[in-house]
């Protein structure tokens, strides 16, 4: 990916307005940014009716941060180097627009964009530096790369299919990760997961094509995150497994991928070049 950097001091903190502040997924980053030694909330996001608007954004840990939660797009985000956001497309993009007038980073978690909206993101990152990633996990950025080791060394004779699931609440399906490991996997295959993805079987569906990569979606209770990649061949199956059990582990790769945007004045990134993989 490409980019434009700029030296960054090391004792400089780095100032974080989050998005969505009062949301599971808003308030997890805010406890990670307070209990890190070298971040600081410069801000807290959210939308506007929202009960939320008008209290201390650490209101929700027994503290007292300084910082109100807000609706008002220029004031959460003054002051701020990063914007750390896992809220809805339109809302991402809507404060995108407002990163790039003020100079303000963005670490991008959301998830469910189409190709158009992934475009505009893009043409954001020619006037700041963005993290783009449906998923911040360290560890899923890390089987992200065994994925590609796997689909290489089995490229004929099986069968790939990716199973996921999340909890009740989530909105999008196939999630950001699923199709992600899907695009990997294809890429890897010499092949266009538009062209080849199978999203529902219902039916009488005839034989499975063996160029077809299936997604398989699972929405229930409180479940974090799960994702397998499964190669099913003659004889064996190898299945690649990530299980989240907290939303922690994606706090802290967006608290990582806040830090390296601090080094980088524009340039669009994902957590590969992040982690250095």
């Amino acid at each position: 990916m490409s980019s434009s950097s700029s030296p960054a001091s090391a004792a400089q903190p780095c100032r974080i307005t989050v998005a969505g502040a009062s949301g599971r997924m808003g308030r997890m980053l805010i406890e990670a940014v307070r209990a890190s030694g070298d971040c600081v909330l410069a801000g807290a996001l959210d939308q506007r009716g929202s009960p939320a608007v008008g209290s201390d954004a650490a209101a929700f840990l027994g503290q007292s941060s300084g910082v109100l939660i807000t609706d008002d797009l220029q004031a959460g985000l003054q002051g701020a180097d990063v914007l750390i956001d896992f809220t809805r497309p339109e809302g991402t993009l809507a404060h995108l627009a407002v990163c790039g007038a003020l100079g303000v980073k963005a670490v991008i978690g959301t998830t469910g964009f189409s190709e158009a909206q992934k475009a505009e993101i893009a043409a954001h990152a020619q006037r700041a530096a963005i993290v783009f990633s449906p998923n911040m996990s360290v560890g899923v950025n890390v089987t992200l790369k065994l994925l590609e080791l796997a689909a290489k060394a089995l490229a004929t004779g099986y069968d790939i299919e990716v199973i996921e699931a999340h909890h009740r609440h989530k909105v999008d399906a196939p999630s950001g990760t699923a199709l992600q490991m899907g695009e990997v996997v294809a890429r890897a295959l010499g092949r266009n997961l538009q062209d080849c993805a199978v999203y529902a079987r219902h039916g009488v569906t005839g034989e499975r094509d063996p160029s077809s990569i299936g997604f398989a979606t699972i929405r229930g209770g409180d479940i974090v995150g799960d994702h397998t990649v499964l190669f099913a061949g003659t004889g064996e199956r190898i299945e690649i497994t990530h299980k989240s059990s907290s939303r922690a582990t994606y706090a802290q790769g967006s608290l990582r991928a806040a830090r390296f945007l601090m080094a980088h004045e524009r340039g669009l990134f994902g957590m590969a070049d992040v982690l250095g993989l």
